[in-house]
């Protein structure tokens, strides 16, 4: 099963923007609840080792492979510690998450809720009457961050495979079969990056036409196969000949510790995944036994690859840890195969804000123009993540302003909040209230603060020459 059939799932029965908004393929089911269960989702459950498998899948992406340069933001020491933080606050948030989702399905006596409709019913009994008037918000609150988060993902996605195709291609006159690690020369490019991008761009297009699940789930497959081999090569290649790390800052300065919150809470991509993997599971009650531990191996595995990384390239550490590899045909194949698994797996992302925003889109058109309004919401949304790539060409700044934005809302600021919305009329503990605020306020803190550095560092004149940097290991 894929991830992108679990937020459909979980996102079809309640998440549109408009109640009426239907694709003519729907229009049988117009009005389907959420504690409506079809039959064939009854015998297509997830076991607890799947369920393991999607929520470590839901958390590593293009995230993980820039926790290198998180670290060289925050320091040898603050970033780990400060990672594990992090960590261990959106774990905590996930359990709110569910806690809140589960105390609602009793309350309101459904078989389950999604993110945005736990956020419009905990509205709805909130003591504020201008609150529970404009309930319907908060799930249209929900619904956008979660089109913002994953349109964000997908221009990083586009920035990814720009880099290191352009890596590759220019390369590819000094690569060769010797492997040993080597001084970084820095060359000016041959082509500019956006070229890449616009290369990639109907590639992409054509993609994101396909909506057979059975098709995207090989994509799906490829993505998890290319995806493992890239990493047990980068894990192989770091963990040799580490440098000692004493020339190493153990604190870096605030400013780049901004760009650091980004980067690591855009790492945490799952929160939004959390309630369909629960609601797929043969056995829901058991949930949070996998949650902990898939998020336990998710937070070692993202301290490990950080910190390894950054003491083994130091002042070099580039925004992608790929980008840091020699220039052999072996780390060639490398990058090559993991922008292989980021192209399917924007394929598989795009669909979560397309299945938000196209009915909605459908709804506002007749039957005879849906087919028509269908690929040209897909095309312009893809063409929208490319000129975000276009306009920003920066991974390592798009990364902590996506994070910064949109993530660290989805997965510190909201939680605490439906919490006390959720269980106020219940005498929730003074307690309680004091630990939702301040994980709310950091929260904020960490979006106000870490976007406006974001934005600055766009502002700076060395920004473009930066951008269109290559390296090659000589």
């Amino acid at each position: 099963m894929l991830k992108k059939s679990l937020l459909d799932s979980e996102y079809r029965d309640g998440l549109n923007l408009d109640q009426g908004a239907q694709s003519p393929s729907d229009s049988s089911g117009s009005h389907d609840t959420p504690d409506k269960v079809a039959p064939a989702e009854e015998t297509d459950m997830l076991s607890l080792m799947q369920t393991l498998i999607h929520l470590l899948k839901s958390n590593i992406g293009t995230g993980l492979l820039s926790l290198p340069l998180a670290m060289k933001n925050a320091g040898l020491l603050v970033g780990p510690i400060s990672l594990l933080a992090i960590g261990v606050l959106t774990v905590h948030c996930m359990v709110i998450l569910l806690n809140c989702a589960h105390h609602l399905t009793q309350r309101l006596q459904k078989t389950s809720v999604n993110y945005g409709e736990a956020m419009m019913y905990s509205l709805e009994s909130c003591p504020s009457p201008w609150l529970r008037t404009h309930s319907m918000w908060g799930r249209y609150t929900v619904s956008f961050m979660l089109i913002v988060t994953q349109l964000g993902f997908c221009s990083v996605y586009f920035m990814f495979m720009a880099d290191n195709l352009q890596q590759i291609v220019e390369e590819a006159r000094t690569t060769s079969s010797s492997c040993q690690p080597s001084q970084i020369l820095a060359l000016s490019p041959i082509l500019d990056i956006r070229f890449y991008m616009l290369t990639i761009l109907p590639f992409l297009v054509l993609m994101v036409l396909i909506q057979n699940l059975r098709v995207l789930s090989i994509f799906s497959t490829l993505a998890s196969v290319t995806t493992l081999g890239s990493m047990a090569l980068i894990f192989e290649y770091i963990i040799q000949g580490i440098p000692h790390p004493g020339n190493l800052p153990l604190v870096a300065n605030w400013k780049t510790f901004l760009l650091f919150f980004g980067a690591a809470i855009f790492a945490f991509e799952g929160v939004g995944m959390v309630l369909p993997l629960k609601k797929q599971m043969k056995n829901p009650q058991k949930f949070s036994l996998v949650l902990y531990l898939g998020m336990s191996l998710v937070i070692i595995l993202y301290i490990c690859l950080g910190t390894l990384g950054y003491m083994k390239f130091g002042a070099d550490t580039r925004a992608s840890i790929t980008l840091n590899l020699p220039n052999c045909w072996l780390y060639q194949s490398v990058k090559l195969m993991y922008s292989v698994g980021i192209f399917f797996t924007y394929v598989l992302q795009f669909h979560v804000p397309a299945d938000i925003i196209i009915p909605f889109a459908l709804s506002h058109v007749s039957e005879s123009w849906a087919l028509f309004v269908d690929l040209t919401v897909r095309t312009a949304l893809v063409c929208l993540t490319c000129v975000l790539a276009v306009l920003i060409p920066r991974l390592d700044l798009v990364i902590s302003l996506v994070g910064s934005v949109s993530s660290s809302a989805l997965a510190l600021i909201v939680p605490p909040l439906l919490e006390i919305t959720t269980f106020y009329s219940e005498d929730i503990s003074f307690v309680t209230i004091a630990k939702d605020v301040l994980i709310s306020i950091l929260g904020l803190l960490g979006c106000i603060f870490g976007t406006y550095q974001a934005l600055y560092e766009l502002t700076q004149p060395n920004f473009y020459s930066r951008a269109n940097f290559t390296g090659v290991h000589a």
